[in-house]
């Protein structure tokens, strides 16, 4: 490209000295020739009015007096013819094709003086010269300001086109940079905006991959302990039937989670809130969780207000609940109390333990992505649990650090706002 660039240039200064060269030549070599024969015009003006003076002074006009007049005027061959006189010429005459002839006549005397043309031909010599000087010049200047411009523009096309290049091989890095050529930066925006979007897609691809695995594993695993009861109690046709019933429950949430992600991924809602009963899904919880708490020896309980209903997706609600608890199983300890409770404006469903808590300078970044309070922990619950709970229209907290206590919060339908507020016991 560069040297394309180059030779465009140099064509086009080529062009223009030759449309402006020429035709300047050509009038210049005419004034030349022009003043040559002018400055002949003006010799045999001079030497007629100088005989036509002295005569006219009646002073003696012989051969000396002309010979004197002509010594002025070298390389010159000069005829007089004078009226009491006869004719008289001066120098060497030159051939009619070489000449340059000028005539001048006064009342007395005739005068002709022919000039080598060899004169004008010199001036015109110079004149090409310095057009020739001049267009050299021009070009030269053209050829420097043809490489500064080729650097600028193919430097810049270069950074572009390896810019495209690690797009399209999937390094969306920005260019970030900008070259004062409207065209250029016009691009460069283009391919930024480009990686910007790239990198955004590939974000939420990752998000999306994340989510899923983290949000199918809680519904994995409650079916997993199911299973694993139905085997503690193949000798019991009563318990099988309970827990059989209880995985299928979880398999039908496993499917629910499933479409929720399907939803997110194509940005498009799969359930709307509605006016729910928070004590369904709650207790589904805990006889979902009940097994492994026991199994750990440790208690889980429900405490708190009694027919709540507040505006939420069951399979929603669920899923942050069961985070919640899943958490409190891992990184929680003692007794595991759920505690339900109505604020002027919400319901809030509140799920705390007897651990360590949470660590304070983790207090303030708990509900970050890739943020865990435990070594090898993806740090994806909580921040999929507040997600879920802000896609309906609550909100999730940590309302104490130590032990912890998590809230959710969620919008009361009016009928339940209406109501006076009871609070349950502690």
């Amino acid at each position: 490209m560069r040297r394309r660039l180059l030779l465009a240039t140099l064509s086009v200064a080529v062009t223009a000295v030759l449309l402006f060269g020429i035709p300047l030549a050509i009038v210049e070599s005419r004034l030349q020739v022009n003043a040559a024969r002018q400055q002949v015009q003006r010799d045999a003006t001079t030497v007629a009015r100088t005989l036509q003076g002295r005569h006219d002074a009646r002073l003696p006009t012989n051969l000396s007096d002309v010979v004197n007049a002509a010594r002025s005027l070298p390389d010159r061959y000069i005829s007089i013819k004078s009226t009491r006189h006869q004719p008289i010429s001066f120098g060497q005459r030159l051939p009619a094709s070489r000449s340059i002839q000028a005539s001048a006549a006064t009342r007395n005397f005739s005068v002709t003086v022919e000039a080598d043309d060899a004169v004008a031909d010199a001036g015109v010599t110079n004149a090409l010269a310095l057009i020739g000087s001049l267009a050299v010049v021009a070009v030269s200047v053209a050829v420097l300001l043809a490489v500064l411009q080729a650097r600028r523009l193919t430097r810049p096309m270069e950074e572009l086109a390896y810019a495209a290049e690690r797009l399209g091989s999937g390094d969306a890095r920005p260019l970030g940079r900008r070259y004062g050529v409207p065209e250029l930066d016009q691009v460069a925006e283009g391919l930024d905006g480009s990686a910007q979007r790239i990198t955004d897609l590939l974000a939420a691809e990752r998000e999306f991959a994340a989510d899923a695995s983290h949000q199918l594993r809680t519904p994995l695993t409650a079916l997993s302990m199911r299973l694993e009861e139905m085997l503690a109690a193949a000798d019991e046709p009563d318990v099988v039937r309970e827990e059989g019933a209880a995985a299928l429950g979880q398999t039908e949430r496993l499917a629910e989670v499933v479409s929720q992600l399907l939803g997110r991924s194509r940005r498009s809602s799969g359930s709307v809130p509605e006016l729910s009963c928070i004590d369904d899904v709650v207790a589904q919880q805990v006889v979902e969780w009940d097994p492994a708490f026991r199994r750990r020896n440790r208690k889980l309980e429900l405490a708190g207000e009694k027919g709540l209903r507040a505006y939420a997706t069951r399979g929603n609600l669920a899923q942050v609940v069961a985070t919640l608890l899943d958490n409190a199983l891992v990184h929680g300890g003692g007794t595991v109390t759920i505690r339900t409770s109505r604020t002027p404006k919400s319901v809030v469903v509140e799920v705390r333990d007897q651990g360590r808590g949470v660590p304070a300078e983790l207090a303030a970044r708990i509900f970050e992505r890739t943020v865990s309070g435990e070594p090898g922990g993806t740090g994806l619950g909580l921040a999929l649990a507040r997600s879920v709970a802000e896609a309906d229209g609550g909100k999730v907290v940590l309302v104490r650090p130590r032990p912890a206590v998590f809230a959710i919060f969620l919008p009361r339908g009016q009928e339940e706002a209406e109501e006076p507020v009871v609070t349950g016991p502690a």
